[in-house]
């Protein structure tokens, strides 16, 4: 009978270092004598080494996509500063707040010591390192320009991350506001409404219509809450499920969005500007155009979009220009698209996909702010009709009773 693999454990550990400075940290092993080993090859000398207590190991934060994008200025400025590689992943690990980003980042300069190039080590992680990241550190490591590759993918990811945290307050605030008016009304309906059912039983007159109806409406919500609640959980639980097992439901999910009034704005700006920033960063490093829509497709952040450019990459690829492949999309706006032609014909693709990048992201900020300012007057407006409704229902037979006395 063949024995069960042996798990990995998270090891934390005591040393002196080569200048005999005392240091610290932790490393997952299959043992401690792996971990005493692992450490003497970096040239550190172990005084204690204990298994970290799995009360602490089970609660771990969970890595942002904002803690990629620190990372990426702070070896930026290191490395710009002339810090060596190691050693600024050194100090990027220690000073970190997010104790799971420090040991991922403990771990990248461990693969990196033991002979791994810094490419390699990142690629170990395509949860966090996405190819366009990995082929961007590739391409500076091979040029000799890695400072200047991580301050372009610094910025890239700081802007990125700021895009996207625009659509998600965007999308988020309208949810927030359906829930809301959702979870009122049905505490109305179930605690309220029978409060004045029980008074209207002895007025000895017919009740209106539109009493009756919230009448029935929670007596309904009262017998089969349940039901209620498990059809929502089973179509939340459905939606989740074809969105990650389908591409076709995607498709259609998102291209139902970007028809939104207002949303789809928002989102069709967005992907623009992702699409025009990732590949200004890419063009700017040396990729051939070609293979950076391949990683540009990847990082749309919408299934529309994405299949419209590796659509576009195909066509470009067969040698036609990347402005009449735009054009053919149907996607792209005409703007955009004129301002890249700009940027083929005078050879200045990269500084034109910025222009147009910058330009789509300061109009995606000014969407947001103005959803903001919209969804104010209309949050009291679908509350005042969804509360104000049942309050005028269950007040109406009151107005009769003058005549039923």
């Amino acid at each position: 009978m063949a024995k069960a693999a042996t798990k990995e454990a998270t090891f934390l550990w005591q040393g002196t270092n080569r200048e005999g400075s005392r240091v610290k940290g932790q490393m997952d092993a299959l043992s401690d004598a792996l971990v005493k080993i692992q450490l003497r090859k970096q040239g550190i000398n172990p005084i204690s080494v204990r298994k970290k207590s799995e009360l602490f190991g089970k609660r771990k934060k969970k890595i942002e996509t904002g803690d990629i994008a620190v990372f990426s200025r702070q070896m930026a400025t290191m490395m710009q500063a002339g810090v060596p590689l190691v050693q600024a992943l050194e100090i990027v690990g220690k000073g970190h707040e997010n104790p799971s980003m420090g040991q991922m980042i403990s771990e990248i300069r461990s693969e990196i010591e033991g002979g791994a190039t810094f490419a390699e080590s990142l690629s170990k992680h395509p949860k966090y390192f996405d190819d366009l990241f990995v082929n961007l550190v590739d391409a500076g490591e091979r040029s000799g320009a890695l400072e200047a590759l991580l301050d372009k993918i610094a910025t890239y990811k700081e802007k990125t991350e700021a895009i996207r945290k625009k659509v998600k307050k965007a999308l988020t605030y309208p949810a927030a506001v359906v829930v809301v008016a959702f979870i009122v009304t049905g505490i109305l309906l179930y605690f309220v409404v029978p409060q004045f059912k029980d008074l209207f039983t002895g007025f000895g007159a017919d009740l209106p219509a539109f009493t009756l109806l919230v009448i029935s409406l929670s007596e309904f919500v009262q017998a089969k809450w349940w039901l209620v609640l498990g059809i929502i959980i089973a179509v939340g639980f459905t939606h989740a499920q074809c969105h990650r097992r389908f591409r076709r439901y995607r498709h259609v999910q998102d291209r139902i969005m970007l028809r939104l009034p207002v949303i789809g704005d928002i989102l069709n700006k967005s992907a623009v500007a992702r699409f025009a920033r990732t590949l200004s960063t890419m063009f700017a490093a040396g990729v051939p155009l070609v293979d950076a829509l391949d990683s540009v497709s990847r990082a749309a952040g919408n299934i529309v979009y994405e299949d419209a450019i590796q659509q576009m990459k195909d066509q470009v690829a067969t040698g036609q220009q990347l402005q009449v492949s735009m054009a053919q999309s149907g996607v792209f706006p005409s703007m955009a698209v004129q301002m890249i032609a700009i940027g083929e014909e005078s050879g200045a693709l990269d500084s034109m996909c910025a222009k147009v990048a910058d330009f789509y992201e300061e109009e995606v900020d000014n969407l947001v702010d103005n959803l903001s300012s919209l969804l104010e007057p209309l949050i009291m407006a679908v509350l005042g009709v969804l509360v104000g409704g049942l309050v005028v229902a269950m007040y109406l037979p009151i107005f009769k009773l003058g005549s039923v006395v």
